[in-house]
């Protein structure tokens, strides 16, 4: 039988989602909280890899059992053979033909800087300091550039394998919470780093260091030198993953 789970996770001790030879992951986690739960080997499907040090509040994944269990207790089952950074919020019985990666519709990533004249230590695990003061005006007029159907091929790190890098992005909205400035996105895929890559160039666009062409260029010849840096990955999270239905039927 085939079950859906939402996971969340904090990234900071991971070196990634993907399963690998030396290194701590999430794939690894769930498909050994399994095995200790079922007795089965299996590989965990998520929607999609995340990077070292990326944290999730919903990654949406499938995983096929012969266990009879129901649904909704499929989350304590793994849960009680999870470690403290990893949890299950949510399990379903899902559909056999669904599959977590491939139906995925759309994800929306979350990108938090904090703005301040000094680092605070607190903030430092899911946000990345920026001192001084934001210009909101500034970032969201840079955000909206990128919204539509694009070649992302500049904000695409190298070493990425993929067959295009066209990306439709539906929204980019910059938003202020207190000392908080986050960066969500929704698009219908991303590219290795596109999301940190896109942050930066935003924030270096509001601070001067970028123009209106350089966004341009990045955009229509590819080139990486008119881009923002790529921000560190402890600011960003995988916020939500969207299949145009309901997955665990609320």
């Amino acid at each position: 039988m085939r079950y859906v789970i939402k996971v969340a996770y904090d990234g900071t001790h991971f070196c990634g989602w993907q399963v690998q030879n030396n290194g701590r992951t999430v794939q690894a986690e769930l498909n050994a909280a399994v095995k200790a739960a079922f007795g089965e080997d299996v590989t965990v499907t998520a929607s999609g890899r995340t990077d070292a040090g990326v944290h999730a509040l919903s990654q949406i994944c499938h995983v096929d059992l012969n266990a009879d269990i129901a649904g909704e207790k499929l989350a304590d089952a793994l849960n009680q053979r999870l470690p403290d950074d990893v949890s299950v919020i949510k399990s379903a019985v899902a559909p056999q033909e669904f599959d977590a990666n491939r139906s995925a519709k759309k994800k929306t990533y979350v990108y938090k800087t904090y703005f301040s004249p000094r680092r605070n230590p607190l903030y430092d695990r899911y946000a990345v300091w920026v001192k001084g003061a934001p210009d909101l005006e500034k970032m969201r007029e840079a955000a909206q550039k990128f919204v539509g159907e694009h070649d992302f091929s500049a904000y695409c790190a190298s070493g990425s394998q993929v067959k295009t890098t066209v990306r439709r992005v539906y929204s980019f909205k910059v938003e202020e919470d207190g000392a908080f400035v986050s960066f969500e996105v929704c698009g219908n895929g991303f590219l290795y780093n596109m999301v940190r890559t896109l942050a930066g160039t935003v924030l270096w666009y509001s601070l001067g260091k970028l123009s209106d062409k350089d966004i341009q260029a990045s955009l229509e010849e590819g080139d990486r030198n008119r881009v923002g840096k790529t921000m560190p990955a402890k600011g960003l999270t995988l916020q939500s993953v969207d299949y145009g239905f309901d997955l665990f039927g609320e």
